[in-house]
């Protein structure tokens, strides 16, 4: 999909929830996605990582600088910083996922963690919930069709993210989470 018709898809209910429980709960939410858009941003969040990079981006085949990219990268594109060639800021199959020592310290520091709308099959982000239960945590899946790990979660919830993220963090709000 090109970066324009990316940018032509609106943050739906999910990602505006999530961002609504940020701002009620400053410093106590973090949102770890591994979808390259910015539709988290436009909704609102800001306690962010993009674990598998992010599209408008763009990451230098030579010094590693990465910086914002609205264009299109293609071969005669050239860093800023030293003009060697540039590719998209995005995690590939084979590479490690970016901050996941800062990931790590959040899944061993966290009260509640959420997994919404993934099939948790694709390590690292697979073994999130093991970390997390192991610190503590309640767990919650929140998917369209929950994967049948009943073991792995607290608690299971199913249907679309744009009605069942709402409702649930309404009852993280409400105190009754």
């Amino acid at each position: 999909m090109r970066r324009r018709q990316v940018g032509a898809v609106k943050p739906n209910a999910a990602h505006a929830a999530l961002a609504k429980l940020e701002q009620a709960l400053p410093g106590k939410v973090l949102v770890v996605t591994q979808n390259i858009d910015d539709l988290h941003e436009r909704a609102g969040s800001r306690s962010l990582i993009h674990m598998h990079g992010e599209l408008g981006r763009a990451l230098c085949l030579g010094c590693g600088e990465s910086s914002a990219w609205v264009d299109d990268i293609t071969v005669q594109s050239q860093c800023p910083a030293c003009g060697a060639g540039l590719r998209p800021d995005v995690v590939w199959f084979g590479e490690m996922p970016y901050r996941m020592e800062e990931i790590g310290d959040a899944l061993t520091g966290c009260d509640l963690f959420a997994a919404i709308g993934t099939s948790g099959s694709v390590y690292p982000a697979a073994g999130f919930v093991e970390e997390a239960r192991a610190a503590g945590a309640l767990t919650v899946e929140l998917n369209l069709k929950c994967a049948g790990w009943a073991s792995r979660f607290d608690e299971q919830i199913e249907g679309p993210a744009t009605e069942v993220v709402p409702a649930f963090v309404e009852r993280i709000l409400s105190g009754k989470g």
